[in-house]
């Protein structure tokens, strides 16, 4: 088990190597069609189950919001399972969201990028970094040229 000291201190921190993990361009469109293929079959699990897929989704929230400090010292891993189980009893069809989003994320990691995706040692700040390129893209930037370069750190 690696040692806890080893770990980035925080999602500030984790960014720039998210960034530099989706380095090629080809790689970040992998990651938005996932998500977005993702947050369509999110929306219609929501409007197939509003009242259970509501409070699978708020529980959820609450435990990764507990998840997303446990991550600086060790794998929020069981709690990001346990967020996708929550909707999963709610609504199972989020499963075929969630298999689409990381087939796709895989392709562009090895396949392009040729990395090992940090969702197997961040996988919440990898899911928040994963939002939080996806906004970018669709305010424009990260579309072309090398992450780093294209208005990175923030």
């Amino acid at each position: 088990m690696p040692d806890p000291a080893d770990r980035l201190p925080s999602f500030e921190a984790f960014w720039p190597r998210y960034l530099a993990d989706h380095d090629d361009p080809r790689s970040r469109w992998m990651h938005f069609a996932g998500t977005s293929g993702f947050f369509g079959v999110l929306i219609s699990c929501v409007a197939a189950a509003p009242l259970r897929m509501a409070v699978a989704l708020a529980l959820g929230f609450a435990l990764m919001r507990f998840a997303w400090t446990w991550e600086a010292k060790r794998s929020a891993a069981p709690a990001l399972l346990g967020f996708i189980a929550l909707c999963a009893l709610a609504q199972p069809f989020v499963l075929v969201g969630v298999v689409f989003a990381y087939a796709f994320a895989w392709v562009g990691h090895f396949l392009i990028e040729k990395n090992r995706p940090a969702t197997f040692t961040y996988p919440v700040w990898s899911l928040a970094g994963d939002f939080r390129m996806y906004g970018k893209m669709l305010r424009g930037q990260l579309w072309t040229g090398r992450a780093l370069t294209a208005g990175a750190p923030a």
